[in-house]
């Protein structure tokens, strides 16, 4: 396949009892749709919603209905042009071989930190690029502050120099936001918010699991 932007476009990846395992690039998700197992069966399939119901499709199929898709409603997908024809991202894949039970917890990483305050300073409440934030640490480890998700927070580098090494109240600062562990991937919440991937909700139960991504 040429290189192509729809090549980094996510899809959720399912397990073969239907539970959201991560989220993964377009092109890791074709790599598994073309794949097989030993016995020359086929290790993934897509999952797409129609009409309220989820069907599933194998990568022939699937190219089929892309043609169809690309005359008459090209705007409802991202796209990978092949040699021959273009077939359509899709945003659900289901492992058939794979039934592990997905991980519980979210990963305590810069990236999710990143993720949960949305790039706000926890300080002034602006928003920032990531390269113009920080991490806080609310109570400072000088005063036995612990890197954990309660005490971690997004912070601009103006806030961040205000505040030195001392807690928000001794710096006369307040947090816009207390800062909590989330209890879903906050990344994930942050894809929910584009229609694109509104078929995701279904397999997003909060109460159960939390997608890992990579």
């Amino acid at each position: 396949m040429a290189p192509h932007s729809g090549l980094n476009s996510s899809v959720l990846m399912l397990n073969a009892h239907y539970m959201a395992l991560r989220i993964i690039s377009a092109k890791r998700a074709f790599s598994l749709l073309f794949k097989q197992n030993h016995r020359n069966e086929q290790v993934a399939e897509i999952v797409h919603v129609e009409k309220g119901q989820y069907v599933s499709y194998d990568f022939d199929d699937w190219a089929e209905l892309s043609r169809f898709r690309k005359e008459f409603e090209p705007a409802e997908h991202d796209w990978i042009r092949t040699v021959r024809f273009d077939i359509a991202v899709p945003r659900i894949i289901r492992v058939l071989t794979y039934n592990r039970v997905p991980r519980q917890s979210v990963k305590f990483n810069r990236r999710n930190i990143y993720a949960r305050d949305r790039n706000r300073c926890q300080y002034c409440g602006k928003k920032f690029n990531t390269s113009e934030l920080s991490l806080d640490h609310v109570v400072p480890r000088s005063q036995d502050g612990e890197a954990s998700w309660t005490n971690i927070v997004c912070c601009c580098l103006k806030c961040n120099v205000k505040k030195g090494g001392r807690t928000p109240a001794q710096a006369n600062m307040k947090l816009t936001t207390v800062p909590v562990k989330p209890k879903q991937s906050p990344v994930v919440n942050i894809k929910l918010s584009e229609a694109k991937y509104s078929s995701w909700k279904h397999f997003l139960d909060h109460a159960y699991w939390n997608v890992e991504l990579t």
